[in-house]
């Protein structure tokens, strides 16, 4: 960004979008700017002045779409005003791309004071504009950002809930792996007085017994 271009940032706030001359796009040095401006600023009266320039609340952009007439009417900027500017690029578009600035300038002017639209008050709904939408990229910036905390808050707490119940769940394995390692220790110490009167014996108290489950009547 030249230092010209730099010091319209000191004249219109949120000026920082500017068009690379060769292929008509926005810089990403300007687009970077802009970005950061919609964070944070070093200039705090222009921040804060960004963050009130709205009457009323502005909707909000569906996938990103945004709907400007709404946006300045919310700003506070008419229908008259935002055809002053519409009027003013449909005169700068219609004009051939060689036609050299200052001719321009002429042209457009001369065009516009023939209609009677005061170049003074054009220039007043174009700052209008651009401070809108400043504060409406900043506004959007800043629900964002809290979006993104209240998101980061919550998905920290379900990771933590996640990492206790895993505790829990590692927990209850260990103590059902004791639980079974002890419960066969005793089965084992048990086995070997069973054994000692033998299979036959075992068989038949079992079958007669009304408290005992064999095998097959287990289930």
């Amino acid at each position: 960004m030249t230092d010209t271009n730099k010091s319209w940032g000191h004249t219109v706030l949120g000026w920082f979008v500017v068009k690379d001359e060769a292929d008509g796009s926005a810089s990403e040095e300007t687009l970077a700017s802009g970005a950061a401006t919609a964070g944070t600023t070093a200039e705090g009266a222009p921040a804060q002045a960004a963050d009130q320039v709205f009457v009323t609340n502005p909707p909000a952009a569906v996938d990103g779409k945004v709907a400007f007439d709404q946006v300045f009417e919310a700003a506070g900027i008419g229908g008259e005003e935002r055809q002053r500017v519409a009027k003013t690029l449909d005169l700068l578009s219609a004009l051939p791309s060689e036609t050299p600035a200052p001719v321009k300038k002429q042209i457009v002017e001369a065009s516009l004071t023939a209609f009677g639209v005061p170049i003074d008050k054009i220039i007043e709904s174009g700052v209008a504009e651009i401070q809108a939408l400043e504060g409406y990229i900043r506004a959007g910036a800043a629900d964002t950002q809290q979006v993104l905390a209240d998101a980061d808050t919550r998905i920290k707490a379900k990771e933590d809930e996640i990492r206790q119940l895993r505790v829990v769940m590692d927990a209850r394995v260990q103590e059902q792996q004791a639980v079974t390692r002890a419960c066969n220790d005793r089965k084992l110490s048990t086995q070997q007085i069973l054994e000692f009167f033998g299979q036959e014996a075992v068989a038949r108290v079992v079958a007669a017994s009304p408290k005992l489950r064999g095998p097959a009547r287990q289930g």
